[in-house]
Formats: C-alpha cells, structure tokens, sequence
C-alpha cells in the first residue's frame, strides 16, 4: 500500500552531494552491503553531482519538505557496449520507502536513458534487497545469470537486465 506524502524529483545540485552521500553510506549497511566490492566505497558517492554531470549521466533526487530522502542515477555501464547503461546507486531512507517515490524514481531514469540513446539498462544488487527486487521486475526488468561490465562491484549477487 502507497502511503500519501508529497515528494518531487529533481536533478541532483552540488549541495546535495553530502545528503546523498550520508543516505548511501547509512542505507547500505542496512542490507550487508559495506567494504570493498560495493557502491559504498566508490569514489563518486562523495561527489555525485559532478559524476553524473558528464555526457549520458543523470542522476535524481526525490525530496519531501525541502530534505534530500534518495536517489537514482543512470550512466554508461563501465567496460560495456556504447548501447547499454547501469541504472546506480537508487538508496533511499525508510521514510521514502512505500510512497511510490520508486516506481517514479524509475520511470525518470529510464527516460533519461531513453533519452541518451541507449538501448538495454543493466543492474546488479544484493539478496536480501527483496523490495528493490520486486520495483525492478515490476519495471520490466529480467534477471540474468551473470554480471556485465566493469562496475568493481564483485559483492552484488543478482544481476538484471533491460530493453529500452
């Protein structure tokens, strides 16, 4: 069931950055998912604005009562075809959760990746993130049985990819 709370998604901006990196680092840990081999330690946590500045990036935030709650980002799948994009680092606090904030994260990014020409979006996660899980199928999603790319994200064990 949806609860009802009004939220907006937007572009990242610069003062974001550190919200966004205290969602990531306090989310994450929630599913096992801390040390090497996770997003946590990637470098641009720290920094999203400017790494989804770049050409083929966006990335959003969803916002309630002016406060940063989550994000989603698409960009090139590292070490993959010029067709295909990773849908990243979509976190958001538990209060973000069940308000439909997801399904509509979602949409925005895969238009955006739509709109950058790229034709199948790729993702991995973790077991244990059921509800994530559950807005990708949902979302037209389909598991695959290996990882692609490059992402250095060797602790993700479940692996979906997309038609755009």
């Amino acid at each position: 069931m949806t609860r009802e709370i009004p939220y907006q998604l937007r572009p990242i901006r610069g003062e974001d950055d550190p919200l966004m990196a205290m969602i990531i680092r306090s989310v994450m840990p929630e599913f096992g998912a801390i040390g090497s081999g996770f997003a946590i330690t990637d470098p641009e946590v720290d920094w999203m604005s400017r790494a989804y500045a770049e050409p083929r990036h966006a990335y959003f935030v969803v916002e309630s009562d002016n406060r940063v709650l989550g994000g989603c980002g698409v960009a090139p799948l590292i070490g993959g075809d010029a067709d295909t994009c990773e849908l990243r680092k979509m976190y958001f606090l538990p209060e973000a959760r069940g308000i439909g904030a997801g399904t509509a994260m979602m949409q925005r990014c895969l238009d955006a990746a739509r709109a950058a020409g790229f034709k199948r979006c790729y993702l991995e996660t973790l077991a244990g993130m059921d509800a994530a899980m559950r807005l990708y199928e949902r979302s037209g999603f389909q598991r695959i049985t290996t990882p692609m790319g490059a992402t250095g994200h060797g602790g993700c064990d479940a692996f979906y990819l997309m038609a755009l």
